[in-house]
């Protein structure tokens, strides 16, 4: 290609300087010379069917593979693009299903925490009344155990200040049968009332 032009320049150098040594006569810009014009046109037209054979297709076919990849870029661009929104419309489904199963798990969560927080309210309420029940239990059989203590105490004062007075041992046993069949007489009219 190149040396196609080389040759086509050498050619076109000699005819302009012919051209000029030829003694025409010098009339200007405006004043037309058939013989420039001939060579000129004859230049136009080899350069134009050299280019036409050689360079045309190839620039041609430049251009053509060019417009060809833009527009093979520009439909991946737009596929890309529709598969990005389909995606991007995916991920926000997702977030939202995620957005909705967290809400859900909270709402399970409290649920649960409201029924936890509920039945130790109530086990300690049961554990209280229980605790309750077993100290009126346990005051109540200390009352008993005191009272029966008191009685025993009182008996032993009543059976030794008897004995003084009497001044005779009695038998241990028979005294307390009867002072506490007599303390049991009182006792069981103040229990009544």
């Amino acid at each position: 290609m190149r040396s196609m032009l080389v040759v086509l320049a050498s050619l076109v150098t000699p005819a302009a300087s012919l051209a000029q040594e030829s003694g025409a006569p010098k009339g200007g810009l405006l004043s037309p010379d058939a013989g420039l014009m001939f060579w000129t046109l004859i230049i136009f037209l080899t350069l134009f069917a050299v280019l036409a054979k050689f360079a045309y297709p190839a620039i041609l076919g430049a251009v053509e593979a060019r417009e060809k990849a833009l527009n093979d870029a520009l439909a991946f661009a737009k596929k890309d693009r529709e598969d990005a929104a389909a995606l991007l419309a995916e991920q926000q489904r997702q977030l939202a299903a995620t957005r909705d199963e967290a809400q859900k798990i909270i709402a399970e969560g409290r649920a649960a925490g409201e029924q936890v927080r509920t039945s130790v309210i109530e086990q300690a309420s049961a554990e209280q009344r229980q605790m309750l029940e077993r100290a009126k239990t346990e005051i109540g059989a200390e009352r008993d155990r005191a009272i029966a203590e008191l009685r025993r105490e009182a008996v032993e004062l009543a059976i030794k200040g008897a004995s003084k007075v009497i001044g005779k041992n009695l038998d241990d046993a028979t005294n307390r049968k009867i002072v506490d069949d007599f303390l049991g007489s009182i006792a069981t009219p103040a229990k009544k009332s």
